[in-house]
C-alpha cells in the first residue's frame, strides 16, 4: 500500500469513526425523546442498537444499559430489564439507583438471594432511601416461608377471556356477576398497532354476559363511542352497572400523552358521548385506573403528581354537586417509595390494590387495605393477598362477584412475552364431613343408630345405611359427642370436633359395636411371662374396656382368662384365674364399680374359635375351626405358636344389663 493509499484508508475509517459517532447520539437524542414521552418500546429499540455499537465507551455504555433497563422495566420485559441492568454495573453506571432497579428485577425473576444482595448494596450508597430496600430485603427473608403458606383460593386461567395478546383489568359490570369487561390488545381491538409504549396494540375493552344457563357469551367490542383508535382501558362502574369510568390514553400528532379519566352513561343499552373528568388543573398530569365506590361518592385513582410518596400513588376525589374535590394523596400506609396501582374498593369498604413497594413476591402484588376504625393513628390495614392469588411476577386488577369470594385478575406468570393473561379466583366454602361404619366383627350392624349432639345445641339422630355406613355434615368450631348404639349390642362412644380447623375436612369415625350374647376377645393385653402381672404395653387396651364400661353403665361383665395347650391343666387354671383377677384389679382401680365386674380363670379348657380376622390373617387357619389339642398337634412348629398364641387370651362376656335400673 503506498503512502497516498494508506492517508487514505486513514481518512476514511476517522469519516466513518466520526459520522457512526454522530449516528450513534443522534439515535439516542432519539431515544431519550421516546422515553420522556413515554414510548418506552420504541426507546427500548433504538438503546438496543445504539449500546450494540458503543464498544469502547465505557461511560456510554453504561448510560445507555441504564435507561435501556428501565425502559424494559416498565413495559414488563423482566428478562431483559435484568440483563440491562447487569451491564450497566458491569461497565460503572454512576446512579446507585441501579442497583435498587437490579434488586428489583432480580426479585421479579425469582431470583431472592442476589436480589438481597443488590438491595444491601443500594443501602450502602443511600442509607437515606430505605424503605423500598429495607421492604424488597424482607421480602427475599420471607418468601421461602411465605410459599408454604398458600391460601385457600383457588386460582385458574380464564381462557375464554384469553387471546394471543394483552388481557387484563377484568371487572364486573354488576353485582351480581352476570356481565364482564376487561381491556385487551387482541386483534379485534380498534387501538393503532404497535404502540410506541408496549409494542402491542392500542387496548380497547370488550365485554361479555351469561346466558340462561350461567354460560359466557361471545366476547364482544364496546361501541366506538367508548372505543377508539387510542388507548382505553381500566374500567370500573357504577353500583347500579348505569355509568363507566376509564382510562383513555390519547395520541396527538403521533406523541403518546399521558392517561385521562372519562365517564360514559348507559341508557336503553346505549353508551353516550365519554366525558373528561377534570381533576387537576395541568391536564399534562396522568390520571388513570378509575374505581368508584359503592355510594358512587368516591374516586380513586392512580396518578405520579407532585406531591405524591414516589412513583405512582393511589389518590381520591370526593364528589362536589356536579364537580369533585381536590386531590388527597391516600397516605403512607397505602402509598409507598414504589408504584401502586390498580385500585378497586368493595361495598365493605375494603381496598385493593398493586404495589411493588411494599413486601411482596416479585413485580406487582395484589393488597388489601381494610379499614381500621377507633383508632386515630391507624387508618388502614395493608395485607398481602399471598400465593396463589400472588406470584413473583406483576398481579393485578382484581374484581369480585358482588359479595361473593370469586372473580378475576390479571397476571402475567409464567408468561414467556410477559404479555397480560386474565385468571380467576374461588374461595371454596369451607366443609367439614363426618363419615364413617358401624360394624361388628367387620361385619355392618345395619340396625344401628348414631346420635351426634353438638356444644352448639346440634341434636341428631342417623339410622346407618344397609352397609353400616352414615354421613353427616358438621358445623365451624363445635365440639361433638357421637354415641352409636344397636339392638343387641353395647354402645359405642366417640368424640370429634373441628375448633380452630381453617381447611375443609372429612372426619372418619367408625364404630366396632359388641355383641351382649358372645364373648368378646380383648386384644393387646399382655403379662410377663409365665405370670399374672400385666405389661405397661397392655394399658391401652384395658384403658378402652374401662371406657366401654363408663359408656354402658347398666351391664355387668365376667372377665375370662385363657392360656394356651402348654403346661398342666391345674397350672393353667391357676395361673388364668390369676390373670383374670389381675384385670379386674385394674378395672377398679379406674373407678369401676366391683360389683360389676367378676373374674374366671379358664385354663386351657376352652380353646378359641378361629375368627375371620385369625383366618384373614393366617391363611393356614380356616374360620370356624377350634384350635384344641388335636388341631394344634398337625401343625408345624411355627404354625403351633401362633394358635398357642390365639388361644392365650383375655375376653369379657355381658352377665347382666339392667345393673341399677330396677
Amino acid at each position: 500500500m503506498t503512502k497516498y493509499s494508506f492517508f487514505k484508508f486513514v481518512l476514511f475509517a476517522c469519516c466513518v469513526a466520526v459520522l457512526s459517532s454522530c449516528g450513534v447520539k443522534a439515535r439516542l437524542k432519539k431515544a431519550d425523546k421516546r422515553y420522556a414521552a413515554g414510548n418506552y418500546f420504541e426507546a427500548a429499540s433504538i438503546y438496543r442498537s445504539s449500546y450494540s455499537q458503543v464498544t469502547k465507551n465505557k461511560p456510554l455504555r453504561a448510560n445507555i444499559a441504564f435507561k435501556m433497563g428501565h425502559c424494559y422495566r416498565l413495559y414488563n420485559n423482566n428478562a431483559r430489564s435484568e440483563t440491562s441492568f447487569a451491564n450497566a454495573i458491569r461497565n460503572g453506571v454512576e446512579d446507585s439507583t441501579v442497583h435498587l432497579y437490579y434488586a428489583e428485577a432480580l426479585r421479579k425473576n425469582g431470583k431472592y438471594a442476589e436480589a438481597k444482595t443488590q438491595y444491601e448494596t443500594y443501602l450502602r450508597f443511600d442509607p437515606e432511601d430505605k424503605i423500598w430496600a429495607l421492604n424488597g430485603i424482607l421480602s427475599c427473608e420471607k418468601i421461602p416461608e411465605w410459599r408454604k403458606e398458600m391460601t385457600r383460593y383457588e386460582v385458574r386461567k380464564a381462557d375464554k377471556f384469553n387471546s394471543r395478546r394483552g388481557d387484563f383489568c377484568p371487572v364486573f359490570g354488576e353485582d351480581d356477576g352476570s356481565s364482564f369487561y376487561f381491556t385487551s390488545s387482541r386483534d379485534a381491538a380498534k387501538g393503532r398497532k404497535n404502540s410506541t409504549i408496549t409494542g402491542l396494540k392500542n387496548n380497547d375493552i370488550f365485554y361479555s354476559k351469561t346466558n340462561a344457563s350461567g354460560a359466557w357469551e361471545n366476547i364482544q367490542a364496546l361501541p366506538e363511542v367508548i372505543n377508539t383508535t387510542d388507548d382505553e382501558g381500566a374500567c370500573c362502574f357504577s353500583a347500579d352497572g348505569r355509568t363507566m369510568y376509564f382510562t383513555r390514553c390519547r395520541s396527538v400528532k403521533g406523541e403518546t400523552l399521558g392517561g385521562e379519566i372519562y365517564s360514559s352513561s348507559r341508557a336503553g343499552g346505549e353508551w353516550s358521548e365519554p366525558l373528561r373528568i377534570m381533576l387537576l388543573e395541568d391536564s399534562t398530569i396522568t390520571i388513570a385506573h378509575p374505581a368508584i365506590s359503592q355510594d358512587n361518592n368516591t374516586l380513586y385513582f392512580v396518578s405520579d403528581m407532585p406531591g405524591g410518596l414516589g412513583g405512582k400513588d393511589i389518590w381520591k376525589v370526593e364528589k362536589n354537586g356536579d364537580d369533585w374535590s381536590k386531590p388527597v394523596n391516600m397516605g403512607a400506609e397505602i402509598n409507598t417509595p414504589g408504584d401502586e396501582m390498580f385500585p378497586s374498593i368493595r361495598a365493605n369498604g375494603v381496598l385493593y390494590f398493586s404495589s411493588n413497594g411494599h413486601p411482596g413476591f416479585g413485580g406487582l402484588d395484589i393488597f388489601t387495605a381494610t379499614p381500621v376504625l377507633n383508632n386515630p393513628d391507624k387508618e388502614w390495614e395493608v395485607e398481602n393477598m399471598m400465593m396463589p392469588i400472588n406470584s413473583q411476577w406483576d398481579d393485578f386488577g382484581i374484581t369480585f362477584a358482588g359479595k361473593q369470594e370469586r372473580g378475576f385478575f390479571s397476571s402475567n406468570r409464567n408468561e414467556p412475552k410477559g404479555y397480560d393473561k386474565i385468571y380467576s379466583f374461588e374461595l371454596p366454602a369451607v366443609e367439614y364431613m363426618l363419615e364413617g361404619k358401624v360394624t361388628e366383627n367387620r361385619e355392618p350392624v345395619s340396625n344401628a343408630t348414631v346420635r351426634i349432639i353438638g356444644d352448639n345445641g346440634t341434636n341428631a339422630k342417623i339410622h346407618v345405611r344397609k352397609d353400616g355406613s352414615y354421613r353427616f355434615k358438621l358445623e365451624k368450631d363445635v365440639s361433638y359427642i357421637m354415641l352409636a348404639s344397636a339392638r343387641g349390642y353395647l354402645n359405642r362412644k366417640n368424640t370429634v370436633s373441628t375448633l380452630n380447623q381453617t381447611k375443609s375436612k372429612t372426619y372418619t369415625v367408625d364404630f366396632e359395636l359388641t355383641s351382649v350374647y358372645r364373648p368378646v376377645p380383648i386384644n393387646n393385653i399382655f403379662f410377663e411371662f409365665g405370670k399374672a402381672t400385666l405389661t405397661p404395653e397392655s394399658e391401652n387396651a384395658l384403658n378402652g374396656l374401662v371406657t366401654m364400661l363408663k359408656d354402658n353403665p347398666n351391664i355387668c361383665i365376667e372377665i375370662g382368662a385363657h392360656t394356651d395347650m402348654v403346661g398342666s391343666d391345674a397350672l393353667n387354671l391357676t395361673l388364668s384365674a390369676r390373670r383374670a383377677e389381675a384385670v379386674i384389679y385394674y378395672l377398679i382401680k379406674e373407678g369401676i364399680d366391683g360389683e360389676r365386674v367378676a373374674a374366671k380363670g379358664y385354663g386351657k379348657s376352652s380353646p378359641a374359635a378361629v375368627s375371620r380376622s385369625n383366618a384373614t390373617q393366617y391363611p393356614f387357619l380356616k374360620e370356624g375351626d377350634t384350635l384344641d389339642e388335636q388341631y394344634i398337634a398337625k401343625l408345624t412348629d411355627e404354625q403351633k405358636e401362633i394358635a398357642n398364641q390365639i388361644n392365650r387370651r383375655i375376653e369379657f362376656r355381658v352377665t347382666k344389663t339392667t345393673y341399677k335400673l330396677y
